[in-house]
């Protein structure tokens, strides 16, 4: 099974969110508290698709509203990216975790398997058809190659513009989860600088 297995008869956005609310297409509906779709402008000149919700994402119900999302906030002000004139998204749907080693309540992060991210790819294909967005930023290594196939390298090819058939032009960069993850004080701010700059390149293709 897949996502595709619960689309609705007539595609529209407001159709493939309420479905999506539904679907069971992978074992992760178990694990997530909910689907978490997409959100943003209805034609939005800028798609920008993470990996998937967190644990702050999965409780809302809404895409990068916790840490990741608090610095994607950021690095896209420092852009001169309106947020709002975006739509934001993830590859995968429902938030894959594992319990905390140590006995604690916290929910882990964990990464989706291809046949996951395969699943529930319907979903994303189907929000990009009906957005038909401009541009197209994939956030990881998750997203870029589900998005643009796996030869697709982000440390590689962050920043720089490349071709797609789904939209006019696309990037990638790492995740805001990844900067995060930076070991020190001093590397995160070297890495969300370098993040910003990855922002500024898409900003300035926008405005051209």
């Amino acid at each position: 099974m897949s996502a595709a297995d619960f689309f609705p008869e007539r595609i529209t956005f407001p159709s493939l969110r309420a479905a999506a609310a539904t679907c069971r297409g992978c074992p992760l509906w178990k694990l997530g508290t909910q689907t978490v779709f997409g959100e943003g402008a209805r034609r939005p000149r800028l798609m920008i698709v993470g990996e998937q919700p967190g644990d702050q994402e999965d409780r809302e119900g809404h895409p990068f509203v916790g840490p990741s999302g608090l610095l994607l906030d950021r690095a896209l002000e420092a852009a001169g990216i309106e947020r709002g004139d975006a739509y934001v998204t993830n590859a995968v749907k429902h938030f894959k975790w594992v319990p905390d080693s140590k006995g604690g309540k916290r929910r882990i992060h964990a990464k989706p398997s291809t046949k996951e991210v395969r699943a529930c790819h319907p979903w994303l294909d189907a929000e990009i058809h009906v957005l038909q967005p401009k541009v197209i930023l994939a956030l990881g290594a998750t997203a870029a190659q589900s998005l643009f196939g796996p030869a697709t390298k982000v440390i590689a090819q962050r920043g720089r513009q490349l071709k797609t058939e789904l939209a006019e032009m696309a990037f990638v960069t790492v995740h805001p989860s990844a900067v995060l993850r930076a070991p020190g004080a001093l590397e995160r701010k070297q890495a969300e600088k370098e993040f910003v700059a990855d922002l500024k390149k898409v900003a300035r293709y926008l405005r051209a």
